[in-house]
């Protein structure tokens, strides 16, 4: 997804997501008073030639060009998330991270750490399709066929079997670092596995993403069983837009009573496609959590949304 720039632009400041999650931003032109954003991955090619010409050729030199300043204001969209998202954590905990997959704006609300519950069966995936790239195969009938259950039905013993057949804590670890993952950690216990929204931004760029370790089919696959979820797993991200893949995590701590509840995915909104992670722990009940996480998706879509005029 790639803008037109105008001739007129100024510049738009946004946060580093991660060390991983590197990218390049643009802000161009005024639209009936407003902004949009243009953008690209961050692959810097070669700069400009300069050409050659004779002295003969060469304009006199004048007056110095005047320096021209906009009277655009900055946008800093982890100041303009936080200020949508704050109001609606409640008494929980929350973090979010949302990334516009077209241009690389993004933004992240929330540093913390914590536990994935189902929602680390994507990343188990992720990492059973590039042992098997790295092997050289396709994935055997049964690996398909617990992949599909793990995923579509977030079944555990599923999960389990497939940790199993990475290599454990220690395969996930290592596929994670190859992944760009930098502030998760596995656990044997797989739902106590931890992260952060950031990483989980950078998890939906290897599924999503065409600069991924996975091969475009790994992707594929993986991405239409994200959309062929249960139907009592039709929420969380899926409420900030249209045409969506997800993976639910639901967990409640024995500790506290509270639940865990994140959404992670890729969504569509006015026409452009987001990729979104929501992570919350303390919830009262897995009903309000999933109402709390749906209401910061859309939140945090809209701010993006907003941004583009």
């Amino acid at each position: 997804m790639t803008l037109p720039i105008p001739k007129t632009s100024t510049k738009m400041r946004t946060s580093v997501l991660s060390a991983s999650v590197t990218t390049v931003f643009l802000l161009a032109g005024s639209v009936a008073g407003g902004m949009y954003l243009v953008g690209r991955w961050s692959d810097p090619g070669p700069g400009p030639v300069a050409s050659v010409s004779s002295a003969a050729d060469s304009p006199a030199p004048g007056p110095p060009a005047p320096v021209v300043t906009s009277e655009e204001p900055e946008v800093d969209l982890d100041a303009e998330l936080a200020e949508a998202v704050a109001p609606l954590t409640g008494d929980s905990s929350v973090s979010v991270a949302v990334l516009d997959a077209a241009v690389g704006a993004g933004a992240v609300y929330g540093n913390g750490t914590y536990a994935t519950a189902s929602i680390v069966k994507v990343d188990i995936l992720a990492a059973l399709l590039l042992r098997a790239q790295d092997q050289g195969r396709e994935l055997t009938a049964y690996e398909r066929s617990r992949s599909v259950t793990m995923i579509e039905n977030s079944d555990n013993a599923a999960a389990t079997t497939l940790l199993r057949t990475i290599g454990g804590t220690a395969g996930l670890d290592a596929a994670n670092a190859r992944f760009g993952l930098v502030s998760t950690t596995a656990a044997a216990a797989w739902g106590l596995t931890l992260t952060t929204a950031a990483d989980q931004l950078v998890l939906l760029k290897t599924v999503f993403g065409t600069h991924s370790k996975l091969t475009e089919d790994s992707r594929a696959y993986l991405q239409g069983l994200m959309r062929n979820v249960a139907a009592d797993q039709h929420w969380g991200v899926s409420a900030a837009g249209s045409d969506w893949a997800l993976k639910n995590g639901w967990m409640p701590r024995s500790a506290t009573g509270l639940w865990d509840i994140n959404s992670i995915g890729q969504v569509r909104s006015n026409g452009h496609t987001y990729l979104v992670a929501v992570l919350s722990a303390g919830q009262q009940t897995m009903a309000t959590g999933i109402e709390r996480v749906e209401s910061v998706a859309k939140a945090a879509v809209g701010v993006l949304d907003g941004a583009r005029g």
